[in-house]
């Protein structure tokens, strides 16, 4: 089922994030289609995590010159932000253990009326009911997550999920509002090979029905557009230099239309886990998580 009005276009030269201390990324140029799969590969530390943010409008570039379904960045981040959605974003957006599958899908539901204006009195009436539950279906079916399957259904709590059910969420929840473009962060981490193949299957699905992916892993499927991210120089590494550059965001930029396209998943740490480069993933994502929060959006 297409969940999205159309896929958005990126095109990008030269596009980097610095603050005084040093690079996030640098000198990453791409040229995609909408409906396009983009795979962003690159070591622990190399700006990942960012590069995503910055795509989807939650982190202002301060080099080269980007568009994203046509609005140029850092001009039109509000407006970008609106039509683009994350997932699965370690330290920024991710699930809430104690609650239940079925309290984030209805959440997320919740949230999109809000944010698209949706009037009605409390407690909402049978219209209102029946289109929240068939946009949590669609998003259900979309991702390929069957609440059958669940220990408990819909109130299987998500410290229950499996790694590849807890991604398939994170993924339904975001495209729940039909972004144009969703970013997914760590998509095959910690997966075995027979996952990891589940996974890039499930953002290739969605990219052919429409939705533009921009995923970043550790190994890219041979039909995805590959975007490689490099290391920051020492000096850089070792400082804040993702958080400083996005202290210089644009929190609400005055083009930007609050129309809902991609509300927030809000979050906590599900494991606590890094990967096998240890410390340094973790300061990145911690850093990409505190540049996030100057945005004050989702």
């Amino acid at each position: 089922m297409n969940t999205t009005r159309q896929g958005a276009a990126v095109n990008a030269r030269g596009i980097g994030v610095e603050g005084p201390r040093g690079w996030a990324f640098q000198g990453i140029d791409i040229t995609a289609e909408p409906g396009a799969l983009i795979a962003v590969q690159g070591s622990s530390g190399s700006g990942r995590t960012c590069l995503l943010l910055a795509l989807t409008g939650r982190m202002r570039i301060t080099a080269g010159e980007a568009t994203v379904a046509g609005l140029p960045l850092p001009k039109r981040m509000g407006t970008v932000r609106s039509r683009t959605a994350i997932a699965h974003v370690p330290g920024v957006v991710e699930l809430e253990p104690a609650l239940t599958v079925g309290e984030h899908l209805k959440e997320q539901a919740l949230l999109g009326h809000r944010f698209q204006g949706l009037s009605a009195s409390l407690p909402w009436g049978k219209r209102q009911k029946e289109a929240t539950r068939a946009r949590i279906d669609a998003a259900l079916a979309a991702v390929r997550l069957d609440p059958g399957t669940l220990v408990k259904g819909l109130g299987t709590h998500v410290r229950d999920l499996e790694r590849i059910e807890a991604l398939r969420l994170s993924v339904a929840l975001g495209i729940m509002h039909g972004p144009q473009l969703l970013a997914v962060d760590d998509v095959d981490l910690k997966l075995s090979a027979e996952e990891r193949a589940e996974a890039w299957q499930l953002l290739r699905d969605l990219a052919q029905a429409g939705t533009t992916i921009v995923a970043a892993g550790s190994e890219a499927p041979a039909d995805a557009l590959v975007v490689r991210t490099t290391p920051a120089p020492a000096a850089a590494a070792k400082a804040d230099a993702a958080s400083v550059a996005a202290a210089k965001a644009d929190a609400a930029p005055a083009d930007a239309p609050v129309d809902g396209s991609g509300p927030a998943h809000t979050t906590h740490p599900q494991t606590g886990e890094t990967d096998a480069t240890g410390e340094t993933d973790k300061t990145d994502k911690e850093e990409a998580a505190h540049a996030f929060a100057e945005t004050g959006r989702a």
